[in-house]
């Protein structure tokens, strides 16, 4: 069987068949029979919907995909991912919806029946067909290419150019202002461009299928030569997780960073096969390094990792001040305390600019050092009767430095559970990070030998992830660790906004299984690693800088930044709140401007192997699938005359329960049919015109009867 494509182009309307003047068949032609008997033999063998859902899969892919997605392609590489504008409707026939973002590159007019179909009410699903005004309307929302799905009304910069000169130091966020996530930034002048970070960010709930989003450096794709290298602040994903991605993109550029987030990107690079070996330079907080007309020295900030650094990066029109993530912690767990005095020092440095991180800006007072709920950790190990499981995130190696250290001290034994943070465990105790006795640390399996009373868990999962240990416990899936009644489960975490009903789901189930669970609401469990209100005020005098930008975190935090700042009496004009890729210029007056330039910084999504292949389209799909599921139509027509030989199949999945609806598909299918008659048996039928057609019927044929709209496949073979 092949796939049947054929079209004969007209400018008259078209019948079935596609060809002008044709009425149709005879009146007394006979109508294609459904009988076994009438059947040619081939065909009278049992359907194998599996082998039929396989084919309408493989057409839709080979033929539909290609046409949706190769308009999307040109304004991806440039990185413009802006969505197709809406064409007005057209009298008359129209060509498929979901083939529709094509553009036409012909000129004059357009003719042949494949252009001319009846125009679908709602060109953003498969479905089509009239609908009484008392139904509900169709959606018509297009996936977010970036934070905001419509463009901001206030424009937030200045179209005047207020500087001096045109030689300027361009400041670039291109990841990181409008989501806590993907942070990357450039510092630009002339023909040198220094990096800071290259993170990634976890998908949110309407991108389905997605693994993580990265920063869009479509930018840099004629400046690579430019590139003098990046600075990493420190070894969260959110600040390294796109490296594998970008360095081969980017031409690999030097990169320079602290030896534990050196071991961190080392080990996440094993796991990206054929990709370049990196160039990595270790460097310490007493370090400087010169890239291209920049400079750049180091200041060691507290975080809930190790070796968390501050940036001060010399430019030719002044220092600007880069903190990362940072919080005020004078004793923090397994790490050196902030540097202060060097930070204070900064005030006498007339500093041009601070890029000061917002993510806890929303949050007054200040921020819980991590000693301050260490007498919490011991109380809860101490006083607990069963085993204490704990969960966190992998990278919070102070957070796992504390527990240890507390389960030595109440003679409790230590598992950890969870391929990353075992990772991060390892190179950790590997560069000496973290301390921990030689007995401490044991499989789970010795664990599951010793009383309870005596038994430590660490894990993964605090946020509530599917396939994380401590839901997998929770739920009976993991193979050597169960809950058992008297359990005190830890969350030794906030809660990242948008996980709120899966962590929920989670302390549900524990509390059933018999657990006492204790998480940050509570008590004191959970320190985070960002700077309050109060900390940011301190930092703001103890630097002095002329211009403040908030950064890292979304809009509402750079405002509440910029509020705080305000009230602690920082001028509100020399505040630049930036949205990602909004171009911030210095002149060497040390004079600076956010304007309204923007460069693109559109999603783009790593979906398993592919790295911005998924775009809008791919989405949307996902979307409709997700919503009303899918029909496919298998037709099979004679390869000489074009008649249907047999009643449509019709398949559906996620679309209705068909014991309910009985009598659903069996009419549906004598309605395709009747779609699919054949009125002109001398020629050949026109394909694509039949699928639209079917669409357009059965579209309007399901949402009668159900409410609902599936996506619709249609397959004409012949044979």
């Amino acid at each position: 069987m092949q796939p049947f494509y054929k079209n004969t182009p007209s400018s008259k309307k078209p019948t079935r068949s596609g060809k002008p003047g044709q009425s149709g068949l005879a009146k007394n032609s006979p109508r294609p029979s459904t009988s076994g008997k009438s059947r040619p033999a081939s065909q009278s063998k049992k359907t194998d919907h599996k082998d039929i859902i396989a084919k309408a899969i493989k057409h839709a892919s080979e033929k539909s995909e290609h046409l949706r997605t190769r308009a999307s392609e040109r304004d991806f590489k440039s990185g413009r991912l802006s969505a197709q504008k809406s064409r007005p409707a057209q009298k008359g026939p129209q060509r498929d919806p979901q083939a529709s973002t094509q553009k036409s590159t012909q000129k004059g007019p357009q003719k042949g029946p494949q252009k001319n179909k009846p125009v679908s009410k709602d060109p953003k699903r498969s479905g089509g067909g009239k609908r009484s005004s008392a139904k509900p309307p169709f959606k018509t929302d297009e996936p977010r290419l970036h934070t905001y799905k419509n463009k901001p009304r206030l424009k937030t910069g200045s179209d005047k150019d207020k500087l001096t000169g045109t030689d300027r130091v361009k400041v670039i966020v291109l990841g990181g202002n409008e989501e806590v996530g993907r942070n990357m930034t450039l510092i630009e002048y002339k023909d040198d461009i220094l990096l800071i970070d290259m993170g990634l960010q976890f998908p949110e709930e309407d991108m389905p299928g997605v693994d993580y989003i990265i920063p869009n450096t479509s930018y840099l794709n004629n400046k690579l030569k430019n590139i003098r290298g990046a600075v990493i602040t420190h070894g969260h994903y959110d600040h390294i997780g796109a490296i594998p991605h970008l360095q081969k993109k980017l031409g690999n550029p030097p990169l320079f960073m602290n030896a534990l987030t050196a071991g961190i990107v080392k080990k996440r690079q094993d796991d990206f096969k054929g990709f370049p070996k990196l160039n990595i330079t270790i460097i310490n907080s007493d370090d400087s390094i010169h890239l291209g007309v920049f400079k750049v020295e180091f200041f060691r900030v507290s975080h809930n990792i190790p070796d968390s650094f501050g940036l001060i990066i010399h430019t030719p029109a002044g220092i600007i001040v880069h903190t990362g993530d940072f919080k005020i912690d004078p004793k923090p767990s397994g790490d050196l305390p902030t540097e202060i005095d060097k930070i204070k020092a900064l005030g006498k440095k007339n500093v041009l600019a601070l890029m000061a991180d917002s993510t806890n800006a929303p949050k007054s007072g200040h921020q819980l050092t991590e000693g301050d709920i260490q007498h919490n950790i011991d109380d809860i190990i101490t006083n607990a009767k069963g085993r204490v499981i704990i969960g966190t995130f992998a990278s919070m190696l102070g957070r796992i430095q504390q527990i240890i250290e507390a389960c030595e001290r109440m003679g409790r034994k230590v598992s950890i559970e969870g391929f990353s943070m075992k990772s991060n465990v390892k190179i950790s105790q590997a560069l000496g990070y973290m301390k921990v006795g030689k007995n401490t640390i044991i499989d789970v399996k010795e664990a599951a030998k010793l009383p309870d009373n005596q038994v430590a868990i660490i894990c993964t999962g605090a946020q509530g992830e599917d396939r994380a240990v401590l839901m997998r416990i929770a739920n009976g899936d993991h193979p050597k660790v169960h809950i058992h009644e008297g359990d005190t489960i830890v969350f030794s975490s906030s809660v990242i906004p948008g996980n709120e009903r899966s962590v929920q789901r989670l302390k549900d189930t524990l509390y059933r299984e018999g657990a006492e669970v204790v998480h940050y609401q509570m008590m004191d469990v959970h320190a985070g690693g960002h700077a309050c209100q109060e900390d940011l005020k301190d930092v703001h005098d103890w630097i002095k800088p002329k211009y403040l930008i908030p950064i890292e975190g979304n809009h509402s935090f750079l405002r509440m930044h910029a509020k705080a700042a305000i009230e602690n009496g920082f001028p509100a004009e020399n505040i630049f709140i930036a949205d990602n890729g909004q171009i911030i210029e210095f002149d060497k007056k040390r004079n600076g401007q956010l304007t309204n330039k923007k460069v693109p910084t559109e999603y783009v999504f790593v979906d398993g192997l592919g790295v911005g292949d998924t775009n809008h389209i791919v989405l949307r799909d996902r979307v409709e699938l997700s919503q009303d599921g899918v029909a496919i139509v298998v037709a099979v027509v004679s390869a000489q005359t074009g008649k249907l030989l047999r009643l449509p199949d019709i398949i559906t999945r996620g679309f209705v329960y068909i014991r309910q609806h009985e009598d659903l598909i069996p009419y549906a299918r004598r309605k395709v049919a009747e779609v699919l008659k054949d009125e002109d048996s001398r020629s050949s039928a026109n394909g694509q015109y039949l699928k639209d057609k079917v669409r357009e019927e059965l579209g309007q044929l399901l949402f009668d009867k159900t409410g609902r709209r599936p996506m619709i496949l249609t397959l004409v073979m012949e044979v």
